[in-house]
């Protein structure tokens, strides 16, 4: 339940100056291609000025919502809200025996936090978490991760690994591999992969990769592996974004995949890659990767703490790792040490 909503039920007949929850009221706008605030009101047991409230609120959370005289409110996209029975439903057998437990949030801080804390105290594997708004979403290396409301997918998952930490090199490009996966299969291909961590179209960021761990360095050990991709944006809330980025929208002309369906498709692909990559390794991956890197061949600038260098991308190693030809000679670059940028 959001923290907007009333704790204690008053009767029907007096209405609630708080305000629905925002759910109960994203749930009526999507209903209808427009909705008066009085029916709105009615329908909901509040006043009118409770609903403007909450149209309010939704709005700042990025979504939009137009007002016209005569026929109330509507919403200038469609909108699908999370579901997990409705993501649960779009699962294999094989995909319902790997999951351990599917949490839909309203607001969470970071859906790759909550699976943190989760790790500690619920020995299960496979628990997944998504959330409609996060307060503190973040991407790689501390960067904030924000989405409005509808407007993408933010999941994580958890997955523990019997063997330590260094058997998970590769681990964030298998993730990405399995994206681009899961989005074929909603019919949203031309989708590259920039090592380590981005999806990108069109020369465009379209998601992110995060991967957390925790356990113990030499084993037991566990993943937690958060997906941010852009589903819907308009330019208010792109505006944010410190790079050139594009939507699923954008990609399937206005009208993308279900969320559900899209995060099912994630979850379905993900669990399958997961377990994989458990048995054997980034190696089973490499060719796959190779199919969707769009740094290789080209110029790129290797940004270190110690200043900046540039060379020409020649694929991943073994490990995942990065191959950089430099004026004297090759080096393998790994995530943790560096950031790259394509140049031209």
């Amino acid at each position: 339940m959001s923290a907007d909503a009333a704790t204690a039920q008053p009767p029907p007949s007096a209405p609630r100056a708080d305000g629905p929850a925002p759910a109960a009221l994203l749930a009526a706008l999507a209903a209808a291609p427009a909705i008066s605030g009085s029916e709105l009101a009615a329908r909901l047991g509040v006043t009118r000025a409770a609903v403007w409230k909450q149209v309010e609120r939704l709005r700042a959370l990025g979504l939009g919502i137009s007002a016209q005289a005569g026929r109330g409110y509507r919403l200038d996209a469609p909108l699908d809200l999370l579901d997990a029975d409705a993501i649960a439903a779009g699962l294999s057998v094989a995909a319902h025996a790997r999951l351990g437990a599917l949490a839909v949030h309203w607001q969470l801080d970071s859906t790759n936090s909550a699976l943190l804390r989760a790790a500690a105290t619920d020995p299960r594997d496979g628990l997944a978490c998504l959330a409609e708004l996060q307060s503190a979403g973040r991407g790689r290396r501390g960067r904030a991760w924000r989405l409005p409301l509808g407007g993408g997918i933010a999941l994580s998952l958890l997955k523990r690994f019997d063997g330590g930490m260094a058997a998970l090199a590769g681990l964030s490009l298998v993730v990405g591999i399995a994206a681009v996966q899961a989005l074929a299969d909603c019919g949203i291909g031309e989708i590259g992969l920039k090592w380590p961590n981005d999806l990108v179209a069109r020369g465009r960021k379209l998601g992110g990769i995060l991967v957390e761990l925790g356990g113990d360095a030499l084993g037991p050990c566990h993943a937690v592996i958060g997906l941010g991709l852009n589903v819907r944006l308009d330019a208010r809330a792109g505006a944010s974004i410190d790079q050139p980025w594009i939507d699923l929208a954008t990609l399937a002309d206005g009208a993308p995949p279900s969320r559900n369906r899209l995060a099912a498709a994630l979850l379905e692909r993900l669990l399958d890659a997961l377990e994989r990559f458990a048995r054997d390794g980034f190696g089973a991956f490499a060719d796959a990767w190779a199919q969707h890197d769009v740094l290789a061949g080209r110029r790129v600038q290797v940004l270190r703490a110690d200043g900046a260098r540039e060379g020409v991308a020649a694929g991943v190693d073994a490990r995942g790792a990065l191959r950089v030809v430099f004026a004297d000679g090759e080096r393998a670059v790994d995530s943790g040490e560096v950031s790259v940028r394509g140049t031209p």
